[in-house]
């Protein structure tokens, strides 16, 4: 989706009618009402049938992939989209029985006889927004919960993978009834749309700007939302840190689908006196990573590629010194295949130090304290991700406790175990009173010896005294 458009969303109009969207969600709302509490039975079969098709469109959707990036190995499309899909599934299938009990509350002392308990029950028909980075996983992952959690999913997929949209398309169809969940393809017009239905749960993942206006959308029927948003999720080594390992873990993230995932590392924050060697055991494991082009993932378009550039160029301007990882380009075939470039002398005018750059770039950050790299976190918006590297158990309890990712203007929610499925889930409180409750005692008129007993004991006997004077 757009964010440059400001007035994304409004109401449906004659349109969705057209893109047959609201046909869809009204065919889904009849179903969950005729089926509000599916058994775990039937969302176990529905979960392994989705499985089994994950497993027999393996090839479809990592050819797909590729079309759709230009380069992008069926190994990776097969590591970062469709195991996390299959491992995501075995786990709710694991928990799913455990997820469904009711789960019981203690009463307060005056209903101590009494019994209360949260049932987790389906919400109804749950819209999903799929961004184009993970095509499967960010599309698959979110429906597996909803459908634990007994829900119907219309998914909204991206026009700027419209040949995994297809490939999602095909492989749900032979899974699950368009009652169950169904794809939605179209344009930023049909997006905007999809987003002002009034879904019983919105599911969006993509950027903080575009995340703005889906929340207000979502409030025009104070539909809940579920947000995974971007950010500039920090990287800290610590002087504690094995440089060579945190510098190859940190390039990984920024090798795998040439950093266009939404947690992967934006910045490392490095030693001032480390950063040398810091640079050089960075540049050596993208050297390892990627000994072929073939198996380094291109950026998804031709406007992807020239903001990478901008971004590369605003910093040469401004001083910064830029490093690419690559000895040659002659191993990428592609035109979009962008290495790794690092850039030291980062300074805050410098894009790279204030916009997410989901893609191949890696800021380093200069600290001489540690105290640094906590104010400096801090300082800007709250993460998605953070990621520190060291041995000190110190630092590390400073990090986890000084620091929030995850949060705020990186989203808000979980569609993942069993937190997940209970976002998903409507929790209904319930309480049952005891037949011989002597609840009678509580009406009015008031003033009877057991009220009075009772204010007593909570509010001490000034307190009823002043009553029975202000009453007399």
């Amino acid at each position: 989706m757009n964010a440059a458009h400001s007035d994304l969303f409004r109401m449906p109009d004659a349109s969705v009618y057209q893109l047959g969207v609201l046909s869809m969600f009204e065919t889904q709302r009849a179903a969950f009402h005729a089926a509000p509490y599916p058994s775990l039975t039937e969302r176990r079969d529905v979960l392994l049938r989705l499985r089994a098709a994950i497993r027999r469109h393996t090839a479809n959707c990592a050819e797909a992939a590729f079309a759709d990036f230009g380069v992008r190995a069926a190994d990776e499309t097969m590591l970062v989209d469709l195991l996390p899909s299959l491992l995501h599934i075995d786990h709710v299938l694991r928990n799913l029985r455990r997820w469904m009990r009711p789960s019981r509350r203690h009463t307060e002392l005056l209903f101590r006889t009494n019994r209360a308990w949260v049932e987790y029950q389906p919400k109804g028909v749950v819209g999903i927004v799929v961004p184009w980075n993970f095509p499967f996983y960010l599309a698959l992952g979110p429906l597996a919960t909803a459908l634990a959690a007994g829900n119907r999913c219309l998914i909204k997929t991206s026009e700027s993978a419209p040949h995994s949209s297809k490939a999602l398309c095909a492989l749900l169809r032979d899974a699950l009834s368009d009652e169950q969940a169904v794809v939605v393809e179209g344009d930023v017009e049909c997006a905007k749309q999809f987003c002002a239905l009034p879904f019983d749960h919105l599911v969006f993942t993509g950027s903080p700007e575009v995340g703005r206006q889906v929340m207000r959308a979502a409030a025009d029927h104070l539909t809940p939302v579920t947000l995974e948003l971007g950010g500039k999720s920090p990287a800290i080594v610590s002087r504690s840190a094995d440089l060579a390992s945190a510098a190859r873990r940190i390039i990984h993230g920024k090798t795998t689908n040439a950093g266009q995932v939404c947690v992967a590392p934006d910045y490392a924050l490095v030693p001032r006196e480390s950063i040398g060697e810091f640079v050089t055991q960075a540049i050596r494991a993208f050297q390892g990573f990627v000994k072929e082009g073939a198996h380094y993932t291109s950026m998804i378009d031709e406007r992807a590629r020239q903001r990478i550039m901008a971004l590369l160029d605003d910093a040469r301007d401004l001083g910064a010194q830029v490093m690419c990882c690559a000895e040659s380009t002659g191993g990428f075939a592609h035109a979009r295949q962008i290495p790794v470039h690092i850039v030291t002398g980062v300074t805050p005018q410098m894009r790279i130090a204030r916009e997410e750059i989901f893609g191949p770039i890696l800021p380093i950050v200069a600290y001489d304290s540690f105290a640094e790299t906590l104010h400096h976190v801090r300082a800007g918006p709250r993460p998605l991700a953070l990621y520190w590297f060291g041995r000190d158990r110190i630092e590390q309890q400073q990090v986890l406790r000084e620091t929030h990712a995850g949060t705020g203007s990186s989203g808000m929610g979980n569609y993942h175990g069993q937190e997940g499925f209970r976002e998903l889930s409507h929790a209904k409180a319930v309480f049952r009173e005891h037949r011989w409750f002597p609840i009678e005692l509580f009406h009015p008129p008031y003033g009877g010896w057991v009220q009075r007993a009772v204010l007593r004991w909570y509010f001490g006997a000034g307190a009823t005294a002043h009553l029975a004077r202000t009453h007399a």
